[in-house]
């Protein structure tokens, strides 16, 4: 991969890893500030406990994207970035650019969803 392709997906990387951290770091702020005030009716109670529930689903996914993207820039920085995980063969800059935090080439990708597919996981 030529190296101005290797800093575009740097740049890529470290936006969203910069956004990310920045929406997680607001939401813990809101969240510690918010509190657990118990609202005085019980259907109300039912509905905070179920935004919380939300947003912490979400707040777990943008914490392992953070982790993946910390992986894509650590491999950037050790020359494995857009290499296979599984067949060590190059990914399609196409593909790097459509999910620049991807491990696997498409076919590598494809078959692992197969194998997950057909066993359940």
């Amino acid at each position: 991969m030529k190296k101005k392709d290797i800093q575009f997906f740097r740049n890529i990387l470290q936006r969203e890893l910069h956004t990310l951290t920045a929406k997680t770091d607001n939401a813990v702020e809101k969240w510690i500030d918010a509190g657990f005030i118990q609202e005085p009716d019980l259907l109300d109670q039912v509905m905070e406990e179920q935004a919380r529930d939300r947003r912490r689903h979400f707040q777990n996914r943008d914490q392992k994207l953070i982790a993946k993207i910390r992986r894509r820039l650590d491999a950037i920085d050790d020359g494995t970035y857009g290499i296979c995980a599984d067949c060590e063969e190059p990914i399609a800059v196409a593909r790097l650019k459509a999910r620049p935090v991807t491990s696997y080439c498409i076919d590598c990708k494809t078959r692992q969803e197969t194998v997950e597919q057909m066993t359940g996981n």
